[in-house]
């Protein structure tokens, strides 16, 4: 059975969560998202991550407090692998991602291609 891709919902809380580098509470999640999405959204789709084991959760009080469980480049990583298997041209594809690249990116991706024995 494969899994259901990550939402846009739940990859903002997973990125909020990574950013924190800490345990947060649903509160604190809802106020750092985009349009602010009921509680008991953000409750639900924590749930949701703690099932798929994205998440950590620890007791504190009458609620929880989450962490992310797993590593944010691979987790990025693989969407973007993903969305890349759709394509009928990835050629193409990678092409208009790579001008869309900030001077920064385009350093980093530099970088990360020259690391790996890829002519730039």
């Amino acid at each position: 059975m494969s899994r259901r891709q990550i939402g846009q919902l739940e990859a903002e809380i997973l990125a909020a969560l990574a950013a924190a580098d800490r345990h947060v509470s649903a509160a604190e999640l809802q106020t750092h998202l985009d349009r602010e999405p009921a509680y008991t959204t953000v409750n639900t789709v924590l749930f949701r991550l703690h099932e798929k084991q994205l998440v950590t959760r620890m007791r504190d009080g009458r609620h929880y407090t989450y962490r992310l469980a797993v590593d944010e480049s691979r987790l990025v990583a693989d969407r973007m692998h993903h969305h890349l298997s759709y394509a009928s041209d990835a050629s193409s594809v990678l092409s208009r991602f790579v001008q869309t690249l900030s001077a920064e990116e385009e350093r980093a991706l530099r970088l990360v291609l020259r690391d790996h024995g890829q002519p730039i």
